[in-house]
């Protein structure tokens, strides 16, 4: 490891001090993307750049959040990996739980009565929908 310098010792003056730059006239090329993953706190997408480690969480808040959770954990001595939800957080839970089961039996029903396709396609399109509202677990 380095020494980090104090900031009596630094060149720059004082800690946090900034010296204006030019911005380089020529585009930056654009970095390879990896794609989209959801946060693991609250399941929005998390922009991932193209290099280094993979962003787990969107924003500095969830992250936070998280660690709060988990330092929760292991005060209480829950095993890791363990999900605490509020009784609130929970009802919601298991209202779109419900929601997705609904929607996956009226689609067997209008599949077995023999609903036309514009039907089936609208129904298919809600199943979809409750499913994503579904996998959201805050």
């Amino acid at each position: 490891m380095f020494p980090r310098p104090d900031a009596a010792g630094h060149p720059g003056g004082g800690l946090g001090s900034l010296t204006p730059v030019e911005p380089d006239p020529r585009p930056e090329p654009a970095a390879p993307r990896r794609g989209e993953a959801s946060c693991a706190w609250c399941g929005r997408p998390v922009d991932e750049g193209g290099t280094g480690r993979r962003r787990r969480y969107c924003r500095r808040s969830c992250r936070q959040r998280a660690y709060e959770q988990r330092r929760s954990l292991r005060m209480q001595d829950l095993p890791e990996g363990t999900v605490v939800l509020t009784e609130a957080e929970s009802t919601d839970l298991m209202d779109r739980m419900f929601q997705l089961r609904c929607a996956c039996e009226d689609l067997r029903t209008a599949i077995a009565e023999g609903e036309d396709a514009a039907e089936l396609t609208r129904m298919s399109e809600d199943l979809v929908s409750a499913a994503r509202r579904a996998e959201r677990l805050r």
